[in-house]
């Protein structure tokens, strides 16, 4: 699918991954939204790239679906979705005030798995009022974002992990039923990158978890995570799989 012209919408696009990815589709021609709770970062940024900013809280339905809405009456059916909201919490499953209460548990589910499945379900209900792309036959491309906790979740990673674990868990299945409607649905797993949660920590905290990646030896870089963005969308045959983006690292118990 060529990306110029189309429409696309970035969730937690007002900063990291989810802010370059918006760059990068807008410099490839994208017409790009910007969707994220935090409207004002997501403003500064629309009007660097020439999209638009969007409030959306993705744990909500109503505001994905308000947003999108939005987001469609300004530039039209979206193509293209990638999903880069999320949060990392960090809580030992039984702690030195005791359990974990459920409710974070529970926030980080609702926000990394359960926000990601009401994007991927309205957006692509939207990709299949769309006639086929003339070229490949598609109709759009949805990109959520795991991590490779889902794979090696760290001790005090228990509810992130399996957030992330269950999108992984939903990447093929979505895609075998979206099929029909010539829609395809990828998942990026990143390891350690470069984002702004990493940027507040002290220079030789960085230094050392990037050590641990065995080449490139260093933390991934947000724009490494935007150019995969890029090539997915643009190569027809990737579906319903999980990227690992991690220079080869696999996770330690902590």
């Amino acid at each position: 699918m060529k990306i110029s012209g189309q429409a696309a919408i970035v969730t937690g696009g007002a900063s990291g991954m989810g802010a370059q990815t918006a760059r990068a589709l807008a410099a490839a021609g994208a017409k790009v939204a910007i969707l994220d709770r935090d409207l004002e970062a997501a403003s500064r940024l629309a009007a660097e790239i020439g999209g638009i900013a969007v409030a959306c809280d993705v744990a909500s339905e109503d505001s994905v679906s308000q947003a999108l809405a939005a987001a469609r009456d300004r530039h039209g059916p979206a193509r293209i979705c990638v999903n880069c909201a999320g949060i990392a919490p960090g809580k030992r499953i039984v702690g030195r005030n005791g359990p974990m209460p459920s409710a974070d548990f529970q926030r980080a589910v609702m926000v990394n798995l359960v926000g990601t499945f009401h994007v991927l379900a309205h957006a692509a209900h939207g990709m299949t009022a769309l006639d086929p792309d003339p070229e490949t036959a598609e109709r759009g491309v949805v990109i959520n974002t795991a991590s490779i906790a889902a794979f090696e979740g760290q001790i005090g990673q228990s509810a992130y992990a399996a957030s992330k674990g269950g999108i992984v868990g939903l990447t093929l299945p979505a895609a075998r039923e979206l099929a029909a409607s010539a829609i395809r649905v990828v998942t990026i797993a990143p390891g350690l990158m470069a984002t702004p949660m990493m940027d507040a920590l002290p220079a030789e905290v960085r230094q050392g978890m990037g050590a641990q990646v065995p080449f490139p030896n260093r933390l991934g870089q947000p724009d490494e995570f935007a150019s995969l963005v890029l090539h997915v969308v643009g190569n027809p045959l990737l579906n319903g799989t999980v990227i690992r983006l991690d220079g080869a690292l696999r996770m330690p118990p902590k």
